[in-house]
């Protein structure tokens, strides 16, 4: 496809994407979108140069006023919220007079649009991060509930080895929370106030960066000028977008593990029935299609979609170019990926899995017959490519004659074993017993007695369980206090930006 279309698809996908500005705050809150971080700065801005002494202290409260006036306006149900600095500006005209443009001193609308971008993406990794921690939720209360099923699991699409679902889940959970890491190795980099650092080199005013930076909710400074505008604010949504594929990834690829069990006729793994989760075949009676995995897939495709957006429109462009910073955009962008994480959450609440079914399966294979060559290294000091050897023969001998490993007889056990070794010094004699034999076949002794770190045996899944669970704890106590740090330093501006307007006399916002 060429770009040109890529670009066409993608801006279609994105038409359809609902985007939730406001999807963090209480519904009685204003939207925190780009009006509402204008009108954050200005009241910042009212508040600090006056203590500094950039501003007149008999003019200041007749400017907050006007400020206030602004916002309120802008607050009203149906109202034009302005998100440049161009078209806010005429509003603070109006409602104070030439003179509210004071406080344009030493500001840009490379500093201001780049401050409330840093803001509004800072809050979308936040409602990403919860939701992550939701679903990472739920998949780690799905593996302690299975941490005893026995299922197989695949590898180059071939039924490898068996082992316990919980495990599996577990794994799945894990890939999560690393990007649960990503989110917050992201967020530090997004907490930065490129505020007062006008177009790229500063100002000859002498701004206080830290206590606007402080005012707004942000942990540090972005550090250099030119940095602040023309370069990080490219690189924060590419880096988000990163996030955003590598959570669509993992959410297809689980998608599709599940599917595979829908090919065929006696599956192990189903969705439950009803409530959108399946639905009938128009013509096939007998079909139960898996609509709520086909939504998670597709889920996961726009998410994809969407966060090529920005790696697209950050190539071949001059640095601080406008290309990559559309706020709607790299919020629907964030937005899928929390839909997709959202459907995922569903398919895992609806999984139907028969342990029954599962252990058949394992027993109509033989995906424990590496166990074979592994015990008879780890007790009878066999070199483990003869185990191999021996073990390979003995499933191509099975299959060639319909055998299951239950069924499979010990004699010919035996016959083989001593072809096999007829050259070895270490003797042709096969040095298990019939019942070792048999043991060393069974799916659910071989997950229950595994000894690795990080395995499927049940002292090892109570850890990885447990462990799981405080990164889970951890990471939602990170995502309240970054929002409590955020309101919290919001209603310090409030409180010293109310002060100072209180001081107007009545009608002292007009101009």
């Amino acid at each position: 496809m060429k770009p040109i279309l890529c670009l066409l698809g993608a801006a279609l996908i994105l038409s359809a994407v609902p985007v939730s500005p406001a999807a963090a705050q209480p519904a009685t809150s204003p939207a925190r979108d780009p009006f509402f971080w204008l009108g954050e700065i200005n009241k910042a801005t009212v508040v600090i140069n006056t203590d500094q002494g950039l501003l007149d202290k008999a003019m200041a409260p007749r400017l907050a006023a006007g400020v206030a006036q602004v916002i309120r306006d802008g607050d009203q149900p149906g109202a034009a919220r302005p998100a440049t600095v161009i078209t806010f500006e005429p509003l603070l005209i109006k409602a104070a007079g030439e003179d509210i443009t004071l406080l344009h001193a030493g500001r840009s609308s490379q500093d201001m649009h780049a401050t409330y971008r840093s803001a509004i993406l800072r809050d979308k990794l936040l409602e990403l991060a919860e939701q992550l921690n939701t679903t990472s939720t739920t998949l780690v209360g799905l593996a302690d509930r299975h941490a005893a099923t026995i299922v197989p699991n695949y590898t180059n699409g071939v039924a490898a080895q068996p082992n316990s679902y919980g495990h599996y889940l577990l794994g799945q959970a894990a890939g999560l929370l690393r990007d649960a890491q990503r989110i917050r190795e992201t967020y530090a980099r997004v907490d930065r106030s490129p505020m007062g650092t006008t177009v790229l080199n500063g100002t000859g005013w002498p701004l206080d960066r830290q206590r606007m930076a402080q005012y707004l909710g942000f942990a540090a400074l972005v550090d250099n000028a030119y940095d602040a505008s023309q370069i990080s604010s490219m690189d924060q949504p590419v880096e988000v977008a990163a996030i955003v594929t590598s959570i669509a990834l993992r959410t297809g690829n689980f998608v599709e593990d599940v599917m595979t069990q829908y090919a065929q006729s006696r599956p192990w793994i189903l969705l439950e029935e009803g409530g959108g989760n399946t639905y009938v075949s128009s013509a096939m009676p007998q079909k139960r299609n898996p609509g709520l995995l086909n939504d998670t897939r597709s889920d996961a495709s726009t998410a994809l979609t969407l966060a090529m957006g920005p790696v697209m429109q950050t190539h071949n462009i001059t640095p601080g170019m406008n290309d990559p910073k559309n706020v709607r955009q790299n919020s629907a962008m964030v937005d899928s990926g929390i839909a997709a994480l959202k459907r995922w959450d569903r398919v895992l609440k609806a999984l139907v899995i028969s342990p029954e079914r599962a252990l058949e399966e394992l027993n109509s294979d033989w995906t424990a017959s590496q166990e074979l060559a592994d015990v008879l290294m780890l007790k009878y000091k066999l070199p483990f490519r003869d185990g191999h050897h021996f073990a390979s023969e003995v499933v191509s001998y099975a299959k060639s004659n319909n055998i299951k490993p239950l069924d499979f007889p010990y004699e010919q056990a035996r016959r083989i074993y001593a072809e096999v070794m007829k050259d070895s010094k270490y003797g042709q004699t096969l040095p298990m017993s019939e019942a070792e034999f048999r043991a060393t076949l069974d799916p659910v002794a071989i997950v229950k007695n595994r000894a690795t770190s990080g395995g499927p045996q049940p002292a090892e899944m109570q850890r990885m369980l447990k462990d799981a669970r405080a990164q889970l704890a951890d990471q939602s106590g990170w995502i309240q206090a970054r929002r409590e740090h955020i309101s919290q330093s919001l209603a310090a501006l409030d409180r010293d930006f109310d002060t100072l307007a209180a001081r107007a006399p009545a009608q002292a916002g007009k101009p």
